[in-house]
């Protein structure tokens, strides 16, 4: 099936496996959040238990260097796609507030940025994400 729309998340390259899956996890809960049409219905097994939804479409993980991050981020900007971010300050925070908090110290182009989501028009993503490469 082909979908109008990419979901992108973009993981910085230079940080240790643990804060990757941490930063991918909040990363997918910023998208789902903000795009709640991309859920699918709930799941059933055979013995009628019940489990959560989960996105209809895939989901593409690319990495990226600190620097390209920053073009992705200033790309997606100025194509006005709204994105979650995830920022290294997140890493001794340990509360919504705290992370907001963090965030709103920096200007956009000096957040430290680890991560990335994107969801957009398939041919704006290609713009945004143009030369990145899938994470390993």
């Amino acid at each position: 099936m082909v979908f109008d729309t990419k979901i992108v998340l973009v993981i910085r390259d230079d940080i240790e496996l643990w804060q990757k899956l941490n930063v991918t996890a909040f990363l997918t809960s910023g998208v789902t959040g903000a795009c709640q049409n991309i859920l699918g219905a709930e799941y059933m097994d055979a013995d009628n238990t019940l489990y959560h939804s989960l996105v209809v479409q895939p989901m593409i993980i690319m990495s990226a260097s600190r620097e390209t991050l920053h073009r992705t981020r200033q790309r997606a900007t100025n194509r006005g796609v709204k994105m979650a971010v995830y920022i290294e300050d997140m890493f001794s925070t340990n509360h919504d507030d705290a992370n907001r908090q963090a965030v709103m110290q920096y200007t956009g182009d000096m957040l430290p940025l680890v991560g990335l989501a994107l969801r957009a028009e398939r041919k704006t993503m290609d713009k945004i994400t143009k030369g990145l490469k899938l994470h390993d």
